[in-house]
């Protein structure tokens, strides 16, 4: 099975752009997962034919938003966390299939001055104990923008970002103790020494200039570690400000 996650920036907005749908089309996902998808719509779909599309809007209009689309039909798709305080936004929409839980997830930023920083680390937390709980029962595959470059190698210019969103020790130390729940990166698990991107700042021409951070993941729960083929960026493919990661892992 072949998995993708995108950062879309506002699937309306990307569906305008030359080659995004041929991407689409043709890329041979099973299962592309969806995030920043900023949409109002609760009849919102995607004029694919193949594919199953669930979509988890935000409450605030034109904000967040997280979307699934399968060839395979799941057992079971639901929204949200089960925590009020944090099944407003759309951030994480879960499917059930035979062998796994798939939860595609788009993490808080902690924005500028880190203003949110406080509730990223309760919403970290939250998200830790919930896709654990998922663990207890079968596999877990999460993916998405998960807002956070874990380590030095994952970013551009690390000492100039340290108390920046996304390289905070706060951000990285938490997304640490999930991995040690049970969970491996699969990228870094991979390709141990790779330098690659999958996020770069529109200001700078940063993405011409290879100045890029990766903090769009696929992680898995440990138990499917022998059934991981491959993991890769797809920095070859525009759009948006992110580009798609993708693996292949042996599940149904």
């Amino acid at each position: 099975m072949r998995i993708y996650s995108f950062n879309v920036n506002g699937i309306r907005a990307i569906l305008g752009k030359e080659g995004f749908m041929s991407w689409l089309e043709n890329c041979g996902g099973d299962i592309i997962c969806l995030q920043e998808t900023k949409l109002s719509d609760p009849e919102f779909r995607i004029d694919i034919p193949g594919y199953h599309q669930y979509f988890y809007n935000a409450q605030k209009k034109g904000y967040s938003g997280t979307a699934i689309l399968t060839r395979k039909e799941p057992v079971r798709v639901w929204q949200g966390m089960g925590v009020d305080e944090h099944d407003m936004e759309g951030r994480v929409l879960t499917a059930e299939y035979k062998d796994f839980y798939l939860v595609c997830v788009y993490v808080p930023n902690s924005q500028d001055g880190l203003r949110r920083l406080d509730y990223r680390q309760t919403w970290n937390k939250a998200f830790e104990d919930y896709v654990s709980g998922l663990k207890e029962k079968k596999g877990v595959i999460f993916c998405g923008d998960l807002n956070v470059a874990h380590k030095e190698i994952d970013i551009k210019n690390p000492k100039t970002n340290l108390r920046n969103a996304g390289f905070t020790i706060e951000e990285r130390n938490d997304f640490t103790r999930l991995l040690e729940r049970g969970f491996i990166d699969s990228f870094r698990h991979l390709h141990p020494d790779e330098v690659k991107y999958s996020w770069w700042s529109y200001r700078f021409r940063a993405r011409e200039k290879g100045i890029g951070w990766r903090i769009d993941y696929f992680v898995i729960s440990d138990d499917l570690a022998d059934r991981l083929k491959a993991a890769e960026i797809h920095n070859d493919v525009f759009g948006s400000d992110h580009c798609p990661v993708s693996i292949d892992i042996d599940v149904e």
